[in-house]
Formats: structure tokens, sequence, C-alpha cells
């Protein structure tokens, strides 16, 4: 099947500290680079990725879509990059959907928003915070508004995120505007145990890194406030601060409706929702040394609950654990190693060290079954082939990948 890429396409417009605002009826403009952020920890597992501009001019959308249209539409998936908050871009190669599209006919919408200091911090009197949640919820909003020009049903989208951003995701479940923007939710290696930001922590990093700019943050450059941002990540992480990476989704703040821990709304029973892991999530970070109580917690265990949860809540709910590619892989079934099987082709992932072995084209090829199933739950909330089943509370069973 044919399809068509449609780059850098602004969803919405965004002073430094200030919400984002939703673009006139029928503009089409691009943004001019990705958001801005320091080098990513992640290089040495993912590979480093392409050299693109950063701009905070950068609320846009990469859309890939079959270049046939369907008179009724086809279903949509929406992709929230991953990154702690603080790295990624929507329109990085290795979230390059061209193969997915291509197999499935999916519309998929991989999105960019603000990141770090200039999404998430929060300063009384400069910034609430929040904003790269914000960004997020207003790029399916566009979605809903703009996808059918593009060949999509706004009818039938699904939110799918990866680490951070399927933490934000979860997020989402909380804030009852999000409701109706989304049908099907997929979650990869949401890290369900770490909790999300109180207002008066997120008051304290804001003090670290304010106090590292030489300047009022207002005047500073972006590169004075990425300088500041890592400084301030380094004392943190320096002083034992009980909560990490820095800079999250906050509770209580807009558009989160009240301070603590995140319940999914109401409306959260007519969802169709598919949550999983990698089997040695933490070698991304520490090596294959952690113990898997240390994953359980972190990963595994919340996951169940959250499951749990969900599926008492009437969610239709499906599990899956991402286990080894190839028995030589220096970090197993690490952090991100889902991501090959689903996105990109063979150059955006050659160098990535997680894949030596199998080497990215085996890693593709590996996730056709992968890219079938993501597509039929898009369409209908069931995966495609026979080894899922609907999770029951209680139970530990999951489809094992690839």
């Amino acid at each position: 099947m044919d399809v068509v890429v449609h780059r850098d396409i602004r969803y919405a417009h965004a002073a430094r500290f200030c919400p984002p605002e939703p673009c006139a009826a029928g503009e089409r403009g691009q943004v001019a680079g990705i958001a801005p952020q320091n080098p990513s920890r992640l290089e040495t597992v993912m590979g480093r990725p392409e050299v693109r501009p950063m701009s905070e001019d950068c609320l846009g959308l990469t859309i890939t879509a079959p270049a046939r249209p369907s008179p009724a539409g086809h279903p949509v998936l929406v992709w929230l990059h991953g990154g702690a908050y603080v790295t990624g871009s929507g329109s990085w190669s290795c979230y390059d959907a061209s193969r997915l599209v291509a197999e499935t006919g999916i519309v998929v919408v991989a999105v960019s928003h603000r990141l770090g200091v200039l999404g998430y911090m929060r300063a009384p009197g400069i910034s609430q915070g929040n904003l790269g949640l914000r960004d997020q919820i207003a790029a399916l909003e566009w979605v809903r508004e703009n996808i059918a020009e593009f060949g999509g049903d706004p009818q039938v989208v699904t939110v799918a995120g990866q680490s951070a951003g399927a933490h934000a995701v979860v997020a989402m479940l909380s804030i009852p505007a999000t409701r109706g923007l989304f049908r099907r939710v997929i979650l990869h290696s949401a890290p369900l145990g770490l909790a999300y930001q109180a207002v008066a922590d997120a008051e304290r990093v804001g003090e670290v890194v304010l106090r590292h700019l030489a300047v009022p943050i207002g005047q500073a450059s972006v590169e004075e406030i990425l300088r500041a941002q890592g400084a301030a990540a380094s004392e943190l992480a320096a002083s034992g601060v009980p909560f990490a990476p820095p800079f999250l989704p906050i509770a209580g703040v807009d558009p989160w409706p009240s301070e603590g821990a995140a319940e999914p709304w109401d409306g959260v029973g007519d969802l169709d929702v598919m949550l999983g892991n990698t089997t040695d999530e933490f070698a991304a970070f520490l090596g294959r040394r952690t113990g898997p109580e240390f994953i359980d917690g972190f990963f595994d265990s919340a996951t169940t609950r959250f499951a749990d949860k969900l599926a008492v809540a009437g969610a239709r709910v499906f599990r899956f654990r991402v286990g080894e590619l190839d028995p030589g892989a220096p970090l197993g079934a690490c952090h991100c190693i889902d991501l090959p099987l689903l996105f990109g082709d063979e150059a955006a992932w050659r160098n990535a060290p997680m894949l030596s072995p199998p080497g990215a084209a085996a890693a593709i090829q590996l996730g056709t079954s992968m890219r079938a199933d993501w597509a039929a739950f898009a369409r209908s909330g069931v995966p495609e082939s026979e080894r899922w089943s609907v999770h029951r509370p209680g139970q530990a069973a999951f489809a094992q990948l690839p």
C-alpha cells in the first residue's frame, strides 16, 4: 500500500510558558523544529537520533496515511513518544510509521510537544506547569477536528504512548476534558510505579532551575535554559530528592482536576486498553544487574494493579510482554526494545546498540505480527492473533511478543 507523509504540521501556537492556543480554522502552517532538549541518556541503547533544528515553535505533528482514502475513513493511532519528559520528538525517524501504515492501512499521527523546563517547570508568577501535557491534549483536539482531511476517522482514535508517553496517557485518564478524544489506549512500558508530581515538589524543582540562571528566565536563551535544566537535574539527583525525573505532570495543576493519585474518570469503562512491558526494562539504564523485585515494583506489579482497576471499571483490557529478540542481545528485552517492532525503517535502527544482535532488519521482520495486532486493535478494540485473551482481575495472562 502506498503512503503519504505530512511532516511538521502545526496543531497549536504557544508563547514561552503560555498554554497552547488552537490554530485558526483551515490553518496549515509548519513548525520550526523539535522541542529544545539536551542529549538523551538512551542514546547508548537506541542510538543517536538524527540532528534536527530545535525551536520553541515545536507543536507539530507527523501524519502518515494511506495514499488512497477510504470512504469511511481509516482508524487513527496517535503516538506520544517517550524520553522522561525531557527528550524526544514525534518527527524522529525511529518513529517513522511508513511500514506500519503500508502494511495495515491505519493513519498514524506522531506528536511533538514541549519538554523539560519549557514544558513542565512550575514557578509561581512564571509558569504553572503541565504545559507539555496540555500540548498533548491540544494535539488530540486537533486530530478530532482535522484528521478527516488526511483520511482518518475522528471517531476511531487510539492514543498510544511509550514510557513517558504512556505515563502521560495514564494522566489523561484522570482528566475529564479528554473524554471523547479517543476510544482506545495502548500503553508501552508505562512506569506506573512512578508517582506524578506534587505541587510543592514541582515548585522546589523550579526554584533549583531558576537558581542556575544568570538572567530572568523570560530573557534567557534556549541554550541558557537547557544548561540550567541540566545543572538542576544533576543537583537534584545528587541530593537524593525522592522524585525523578525532575519534570513530570503535576497533579492538581490545570488541566488536572485535583492533587493526589491518578484515578481514571468515570467513563473509562467504555475504553479498550492494551498495556504491557518488556522483560528487562531497567537494563537500558542500569545494565542487566537489576533484580526482578525492582523491575516488578516499578513496572510489572504496578501494571497488573492498573489493569485490574481498568477491568473492574468495565474496560476491555489486554496485556502483553515483550521478550528477547535474540539470545545474544546485550541488553536483553530492555526498555525501548519494542519500538523497532512497531516503527522505523532499517536505517533508523541500524546503529541501535540494543539490536546488536539481532540487527535492525531482523527486528523489523519480527514485528510483522505485532504491527498487525496493533492495527486490528485500533480498528476494533481486539488484537488480531489468537495469543491474546481479555484480562481478568487477579489473572496474570498476557500475550508474549514478538
